[in-house]
């Protein structure tokens, strides 16, 4: 995929594995657009990188996702990426019967029904493209339930279902497909946790977006660092394992809560 004068949408592009997509994808000599929830993360990433062309717009809001279509199909006609980054991941106990099902939503709503709304909306303008791509975020948790997380989790994997499933469909067309798979990635999604994850078991965010990129470039359709890989086998060959594994989390974090409560 030529990322030079492509222009490229990314949701979700202030912080984090978006906010360094927009570093790398710049540098490459991409024309970067970006949404934001918040209007005041969306200037900051403007002040950093003066030439991108910001768009507040929640994905969580099929209102928003139209309108979002409607400004930039208008103001930005050549679009020809679209990389659905948007994503929220809470820590949840399902016993906790303060939580609201409007609140199990939101998160729904951002990681997965978000990515398959934008794909809809701005399928037929880049089907009308020379070459054109759809980079869907997942994670490797897509492979390995992480019980401390399982909204996101459940999201997660159904958007490589989806991903998948998307790129047989336009496998005879000239949008090309991609999954980018981040293993635990070092930003501020985990700013909330009540327990940090190791910081040893955690990939640099420049690290995983130059793997990303590179793949895109090559034409990869997964764009995975090696630790996906490893889960992957892990996933097929010791499945109980990785499961018990992650649970640990949700032990410490009960045990955590326990204990300040206390």
């Amino acid at each position: 995929m030529e990322l030079r004068n492509s222009t490229v949408l990314i949701t979700g592009g202030t912080s984090g594995i978006g906010l360094e997509l927009v570093k790398q994808l710049t540098e490459q000599g991409a024309n970067i657009l970006i949404t934001g929830r918040h209007a005041d993360a969306l200037k900051k990433t403007k002040a950093m990188f003066p030439k991108v062309h910001t768009f507040q717009s929640d994905v969580g809001s099929l209102q928003d996702i139209q309108q979002l279509y409607r400004e930039v199909s208008l103001q930005f006609p050549e679009l020809n990426i679209l990389i659905n980054n948007a994503g929220l991941m809470r820590l949840i106990d399902l016993m906790d019967h303060t939580l609201s099902l409007d609140d199990i939503n939101r998160e729904i709503a951002t990681n997965l029904t978000g990515t398959i709304q934008m794909v809809q909306q701005f399928l037929p303008h880049l089907l009308k493209k020379k070459t054109a791509a759809i980079v869907n975020v997942s994670s490797g948790i897509a492979f390995m339930a992480y019980s401390a997380a399982p909204v996101y989790s459940a999201a997660k994997a159904g958007v490589r279902a989806y991903t998948q499933a998307l790129r047989l469909q336009l496998e005879h067309t000239n949008v090309k497909v991609f999954e980018m798979i981040p293993p635990g990635v070092k930003t501020n999604l985990q700013n909330d946790w009540a327990i940090q994850p190791d910081p040893r078991m955690m990939m640099d965010v420049d690290k995983m977006v130059r793997v990303a990129i590179t793949g895109l470039q090559k034409d990869k359709p997964e764009l995975e660092p090696a630790m996906i890989k490893v889960i992957k086998v892990a996933s097929r060959i010791a499945p109980k394992l990785l499961l018990n594994m992650g649970h640990k989390e949700l032990k410490k974090i009960k045990e955590q809560t326990k204990n300040t409560q206390q």
